[in-house]
């Protein structure tokens, strides 16, 4: 890998007014989801997501570009010794970025946040089928197989 290809070390929490890049990214995510429109109603849920200090908005950047992102969410918890648990969701690296490290790059700082908020484990579920996929998850530490997920969409 070229020095110009090695992922930055600038992942970081999204800020308020980059709402528009994310959604530019996330076309990289589900190419077949409804376009939104950044209307009153989705700044009221952004601002909602931005103020809650358990969710975060992990991102990668390149010239201004968003190129990676994933949610973490930290849940509290009454089992476990009270520890919380955490939920990593929408991974996601535009096209032109992908394989050069900066999707392991976000996970890793995601992982690193579980641990300082003393999370007992991270969960991570993956529509994705491709072996490749599955092997990115599992170099970033994740394990295959270990539960069974049931999904109910509405």
């Amino acid at each position: 890998m070229r020095d110009a290809d090695k992922p930055k070390e600038t992942v970081r929490e999204i800020r308020l007014d980059e709402l528009d890049k994310l959604l530019e990214l996330y076309k990289h995510l589900n190419a077949d989801d409804p376009e939104l429109t950044i209307d009153e109603g989705l700044k009221k849920i952004w601002h909602e997501i931005m103020e809650d200090p358990n969710h975060y908005c992990l991102i990668s950047e390149d010239k201004g570009v968003v190129i990676s992102s994933c949610i973490l969410v930290i849940i509290k918890n009454l089992t476990r010794n009270a520890r919380p648990y955490a939920l990593i969701e929408n991974v996601v690296t535009h096209e032109r970025y992908r394989r050069k490290g900066y999707g392991a790059a976000i996970l890793k700082r995601a992982i690193e946040i579980a641990k300082e908020k003393d999370c007992y484990k991270i969960m991570l579920m993956t529509s994705r089928k491709e072996e490749n996929t599955l092997r990115f998850y599992e170099r970033a530490g994740f394990h295959r197989g270990e539960k069974t997920a049931f999904i109910i969409r509405m």
